[in-house]
């Protein structure tokens, strides 16, 4: 099962790319992450692993599995049943502009149980994330 938000941001693919790709200061922009904590150090790259806390949810360790800089980055979370993929991916729009995709996806023996549980929360998470890099670009 996947979820995804998709909005048009008034920033050129850098500025979001780079507020985007600094995952431990998302807190700042977004109330549905409380803190992440990178497990190495240096830019984000395949292989890197975070450890995210959200409200209402788990902490969860997700891996990069996934990296086009200054485009996309793709990480995964496994637990017991479930595999959780998140994609981040910013596209360049005419004049400087720039369009985020957001999605969740949730798969495994009881990923499609845990996607419909957590439904209407992760659609309110995807579009709060949103919301908040597109209003920490535009400043």
């Amino acid at each position: 099962m996947e979820q995804s938000i998709t909005v048009d941001i008034a920033a050129v693919p850098v500025r979001v790319w780079e507020v985007l790709s600094d995952v431990e200061s998302w807190s700042q922009w977004t109330a549905t992450v409380t803190s992440v904590r990178r497990l190495d150090e240096g830019p984000l790259r395949v292989g890197s692993r975070a450890r995210i806390s959200q409200p209402r949810l788990p902490e969860t360790e997700y891996l990069v599995t996934e990296l086009d800089p200054g485009r996309s980055f793709t990480w995964v979370a496994t637990g017991p049943g479930v595999l959780t993929t998140a994609r981040h991916e910013v596209e360049p729009l005419p004049e400087g502009a720039s369009r985020l995709r957001l999605s969740v996806s949730q798969s495994g023996v009881l990923g499609s149980v845990m996607g419909r549980f957590y439904r209407g929360l992760t659609e309110r998470y995807l579009a709060n994330e949103a919301n908040g890099l597109k209003a920490r670009c535009e400043q």
